[in-house]
């Protein structure tokens, strides 16, 4: 986990008014091996271990496995495509890539300079580190600040609830890339507050105005 992420954390228990304190345990390259991030307002605390983040509510049990799968790099025009459906041309900023989306995540990182990634998905748990990706599970919603997102890529087969979340956290002028999108994705993005930009082969992308 990026060292300066941690700033932009809220607590997946109490909600997004909310940040989290970070205890680091071990530190490397700006980035968090092993520590805790702790709420102030319920106490609670989220590990982070081999640079992954739980950041589960309680009950917690074993992370299980995901959406995303192992870390194939999709096809470099499938990448270019999501790129510039999201419309960043360089950072800084964050961009969070959730479920079966985490697959862009090493390649985004890439591609655009200075952004970095959230890959929030289970499977993460067992990848690789890369300098420009962070790693991490969270439920019930994402662990982000309301409007701070550079943008999201959405697997649309994580439910209308997490859709919900990733318009939440993204920021003004910023767009979401739904992949996958399920026929009610355009009312959650609407009912979200944002506006639909496109909407093609179960594509939609949105963008906060």
């Amino acid at each position: 986990m990026h060292l300066l992420l941690t700033d932009r954390l809220t607590c997946p228990r109490c909600g997004p008014a909310f940040g989290l304190i970070l205890l680091a345990d071990q530190l490397a390259d700006r980035r968090v091996r092993a520590g805790i991030l702790g709420c102030p307002n319920c106490r609670d605390s989220f590990r982070i271990d081999e640079g992954f983040a739980d950041l589960r509510a309680p009950p917690r049990g074993p992370v299980l496995e995901g959406q995303a799968g192992q870390p194939e790099r999709p096809a470099p025009s499938d990448v270019e495509r999501v790129v510039a459906l999201l419309g960043i041309h360089r950072g800084p900023g964050t961009v969070a890539a959730l479920g079966a989306a985490a697959l862009y995540a090493v390649s985004l990182a890439e591609a655009v300079e200075e952004i970095m990634v959230a890959a929030v998905d289970p499977d993460t748990k067992s990848w690789p580190g890369h300098p420009g990706v962070t790693r991490m599970v969270s439920s019930p919603g994402l662990p982000f600040f309301d409007r701070t997102l550079r943008g999201a890529v959405v697997d649309g087969t994580l439910g209308p609830a997490m859709l919900f979340e990733a318009c939440r956290c993204t920021a003004p002028m910023s767009r979401v890339v739904v992949l996958r999108a399920s026929p009610d994705a355009q009312t959650v993005i609407e009912q979200a507050g944002l506006s639909v930009l496109a909407s093609e082969d179960e594509t939609v992308v949105a963008a906060r105005g």
